[in-house]
């Protein structure tokens, strides 16, 4: 017992926090460890530099992915605009911190999960959480060969966009099938996808608990006539009027957040972090905030309504260009920001219950994913949407 106990310590060891709590009992469920993970959840998301070194690279695979954006020669234009635009990145990243914290926040999530999951689900367990980030590393492709080689049986391809895009979501689906499909090798997993959960009951209870938490900290005289801005990142106009489904989505998010807290406040759906002259899904979240002084209504409320941990769009446009920059040039009275959910217990306790629930499902995918969109341009969206629609389960 004395030498499982030395082992599983050097195991652990830095993670005292755990440590400490651990129980008495503890030591055979600890045991899990040393198993191999039967099931593997792959937490999607774009991911961010966390150097400002990393900067380039990373501007350099988002403006080469087609599946996030077309661009004339984008294998000259692409380079030629992550080279031009990263030291401006790179400036607004030191004025953060020097990097980004998604992969410190989703490592955090995905450890809470997966403590959650093994303890709701013992028939899919061990439980196995993974990142795979579109455009920095980890990278989606080096997180399914790890995968791979842990001899992972299911897998569960889980976004962490609540509300899908072709451009987002979309594109991390796609980087799944094309790992296959570029080897001409059949998974040696089985893989299903959570693709979208706007509306699930304890994501809108995270939400509402932040906005009415960072309500509290207006004046009291004040609060009634805050205006609550959900701000989302905004999309290409052609990709909205292809029949993408995320504005929807991020709408009917913004819709039961408000019904969870007794429409309590005016508000509005706005976004933020257009690039470029072509045109864009608005009202954007700046020209809203001027707006608003103009005419009167100077206490607000920002809330990033389509992103679940801090980044960039947060730390940096959120608070810094909007809330402190142009806060101070409109003369606004008080301007706030829902903290993003991070480390939010609860929220794990959602990450949990939408595995669990999708395991128990025994479904490949939702429906609306197997549903392109109405005027797709993309033949890798059709064959990625088949590659998870016939995916055989048992």
């Amino acid at each position: 017992k004395s030498i499982h106990n030395i082992f599983l310590s050097s195991v652990i060891k830095g993670h005292s926090a755990l440590w400490q709590e651990l129980p008495p009992q503890g030591w055979i469920s600890m045991s899990c460890i040393c198993r191999k993970p039967k099931t593997g959840i792959l937490m999607l998301n774009m991911g961010g530099p966390e150097k400002l070194e990393d900067v380039h690279d990373f501007l350099l695979r988002l403006f080469m992915d087609t599946d996030l954006m077309k661009l004339p020669v984008q294998n000259k234009l692409g380079p030629f605009i992550a080279k031009r635009r990263t030291p401006k990145i790179q400036e607004q990243y030191s004025k953060i911190g020097g990097g980004s914290p998604i992969k410190h926040w989703t490592s955090m999530q995905g450890e809470g999960m997966v403590k959650l999951l093994d303890e709701m689900s013992p028939r899919t367990a061990p439980h196995k959480f993974y990142i795979g980030f579109r455009y920095v590393h980890p990278l989606t492709e080096e997180a399914i060969e790890e995968m791979e080689k842990d001899g992972v049986e299911r897998a569960v391809a889980f976004t962490q966009y609540p509300q899908y895009s072709c451009s987002t979501t979309g594109s991390s689906l796609n980087a799944i099938y094309r790992y296959y499909s570029n080897r001409g090798d059949r998974p040696k997993m089985r893989w299903s996808v959570i693709d979208r959960w706007p509306t699930h009951p304890l994501l809108v209870e995270c939400f509402a608990e932040h906005v009415n938490n960072e309500l509290m900290k207006f004046p009291e005289e004040k609060r009634d006539d805050v205006v609550i801005l959900f701000s989302a990142h905004s999309l290409p106009l052609a990709v909205v009027n292809r029949g993408d489904p995320y504005p929807q989505e991020v709408g009917a998010t913004v819709q039961r957040v408000m019904e969870r807290l007794g429409h309590c406040n005016p508000f509005r759906l706005v976004w933020q972090s257009r690039v470029g002259p072509m045109p864009w899904l608005g009202p954007q979240t700046d020209e809203v905030i001027k707006g608003l002084c103009e005419r009167g209504k100077k206490n607000i409320l920002l809330v990033p309504i389509a992103f679940t941990s801090d980044h960039i769009e947060t730390l940096h446009e959120l608070d810094i260009e909007y809330g402190q920059v142009l806060g101070e040039e409109c003369g606004v009275e008080n301007i706030r920001r829902a903290e993003s959910l991070n480390g939010n217990p609860l929220f794990m306790k959602a990450l949990a219950d939408l595995v669990h629930s999708h395991l128990k499902s025994n479904e490949p995918c939702s429906r609306q994913l197997t549903l392109r969109c109405p005027l797709c341009t993309n033949p890798t969206c059709g064959e990625t949407k088949a590659f998870f629609a016939n995916q055989k389960l048992s």
